[in-house]
């Protein structure tokens, strides 16, 4: 354990501590949504099905069923940035990553093995929930506890830049191999390989970067509770995790709907072709990450509530006639406008979600308190966004889905309603 430990603490700027802690959290979301980028070229793979409907279903299955580990590897790795270090949280949680990806891209198809291949897919999926169940609650509080108070919110904010970042690396890897290597057979074969490679390996390179990431003073300062990280200091905070899992409910469903689920959605209901559909997110994913530290810096004059409330509002009411509009329309370039109309909606949320839920909790629980009750939202809720859009689609009732996100946001709207602004809150 001692060859694992992090190096010995030194001074370092709050902006090299930024890079060191996002570049981590950008490989880990790349690994993650490799799964979702390339799961219309390996669905056959696993689940020979003549349906295209329903081997998406049987994917997305998969995919919410990894989100179903996210609330145990925030308790695992809660416990271990709370205790032991939020850098020690996060190289091990890299980790984690770099053994799930590395399973997906060995794993034989189902032609060769049988069941044995969609049940190793979701081991590996397993595995790779479990360390984004640690990885979003570490970073999130090492992010705000290295930022200058002033600035809180733009730090913060990079956490989601890396997510969307990581997804965008992903899909560009798709455009690449689509338009100037791989034709779609060649993909379907065995195309679908390689993104999970080269995550594997960035991963296990992250992994050493991440070995030297210094301790905010925050932590130092709290090292000494014993009652650090414990689940009992948890229950002493039950208004705050009801506040965490209330602002979440909304927001994840919003933005696994414009992320992983767009995907199918323009392919399946839409329908725009592989190329089409890859170069429409592509576009509106780099428009979204301009969004957030434009709209974390503004939390950081203006506050974060103004900011939920104006996401609770205009994502309630919007919501539907947004996304009838993007099934309806037949040319690429008025998706790609109807999508960012959507992010800037959901940017008012996303930018600004780690900072709000690190600034609820006191030092001793923080990553724990970030982390759990995030996690079982999410696998609950933002897991499931795209297989229950899917079962809707399937039943000929999609629109219903619409309207499912667009109550979650407003449920959200009330707590955002009913809480204090965070922003002045000392960490």
């Amino acid at each position: 354990m001692n060859r694992l430990k992090p190096s010995q603490p030194k001074k370092i700027s709050s902006r090299s501590a930024l890079a060191a802690g996002a570049s981590g959290n950008l490989i880990e979301w790349y690994d993650f949504y490799a799964y979702a980028a390339f799961s219309l070229y390996f669905a056959d793979a696993f689940f020979p099905n003549a349906d295209p409907l329903a081997q998406m279903l049987s994917t997305s299955g998969v995919f919410a069923l990894g989100f179903l580990m996210r609330p145990i590897g925030a308790l695992i790795f809660g416990r271990i940035g709370d205790r032991a270090g939020r850098g020690r949280a996060l190289t091990f949680s890299v980790l984690l990553m770099c053994s799930g990806s590395l399973l997906i891209a060995l794993t034989p198809d189902y032609a060769a093995i049988g069941i044995a291949a969609p049940s190793t897919l979701l081991l590996a999926r397993m595995l790779q929930g479990l360390s984004l169940g640690g990885e979003y609650g570490s970073s999130a509080v090492y992010l705000a506890e290295i930022a200058p108070k002033d600035s809180r919110g733009f730090y913060s904010s990079f956490q989601t830049v890396t997510m969307l970042t990581g997804q965008l690396l992903a899909l560009g890897l798709l455009i690449i191999l689509q338009n100037f290597f791989l034709d779609a057979s060649e993909l379907k074969n065995w195309g679908w390989r390689i993104p999970f490679a080269i995550g594997a390996g960035l991963a296990s390179a992250v992994f050493w970067l991440r070995r030297g990431l210094a301790e905010p003073e925050a932590f130092k300062q709290a090292a000494k509770d014993s009652q650090q990280g414990t689940l009992r200091l948890l229950l002493h905070h039950k208004r705050e995790a009801t506040t965490v899992i209330g602002l979440t409910l909304g927001g994840t469903i919003a933005f696994y709907t414009y992320t992983t689920y767009m995907q199918k959605f323009l392919k399946l209901s839409t329908g725009f072709s592989h190329k089409e559909t890859s170069w429409i997110l592509a576009g509106s994913l780099i428009f979204a990450i301009i969004l957030q530290p434009l709209y974390g810096a503004l939390s950081d004059h203006i506050g974060r509530r103004p900011m939920l409330i104006a996401f609770g509002v205009l994502g309630a009411l919007v919501t539907w006639p947004l996304l009838n509009a993007i099934q309806k329309t037949t040319n690429p370039i008025e998706a790609f406008i109807l999508i960012c109309c959507g992010w800037l909606i959901i940017s008012f949320y996303t930018s600004i979600n780690a900072i709000v839920k690190a600034e609820l909790y006191p030092t001793t629980i923080r990553v724990t308190g970030v982390a759990l009750p995030y996690a079982l939202t999410v696998s609950l809720f933002g897991g499931s966004a795209e297989y229950v859009a899917l079962s809707f689609k399937t039943h000929g009732h999609e629109s219903w889905f619409y309207i499912y996100v667009s109550l979650a946001i407003a449920i959200s709207l009330c707590v955002f309603v009913a809480m204090t602004d965070t922003k002045e809150k000392t960490l």
